[in-house]
């Protein structure tokens, strides 16, 4: 079966920042992606966990987008200008998809 090259973009983003990801991400052209919610880690400030939180307001969520390569760069302009101000890890890595026009 052949593949295409394509790009993973993951974003882990504080909860509240979100729907701004999201429409810069749309702003973009990527009307692909998904959202998850991150239960725990540990980073610069040590170990956390959603656990005990009261509300959304103090969790994260990550945004997964797969895109083609060529598309990558305004992708993660649109990116930077949300997550350059606020807690935010942006990832990128190759990955290969069987339907590429669906990207």
């Amino acid at each position: 079966m052949q593949t295409h090259d394509a790009k993973r973009v993951a974003i882990i983003i504080e909860t509240p920042m979100k729907r701004r990801l999201v429409a810069a991400i749309e702003e973009a052209g990527v009307s692909g992606y998904s959202i998850l919610p991150v239960e725990g880690g540990s980073g610069r400030s040590g170990p956390w966990s959603r656990e005990g939180q009261v509300g959304r307001a103090g969790g994260m969520s990550q945004v997964i987008c797969v895109i083609r390569p060529d598309r990558l760069d305004t992708l993660l302009e649109a990116i930077f200008s949300v997550v350059e101000r606020h807690i935010g890890v942006v990832t990128v890595s190759d990955c290969q998809v069987l339907r590429a026009e669906r990207f």
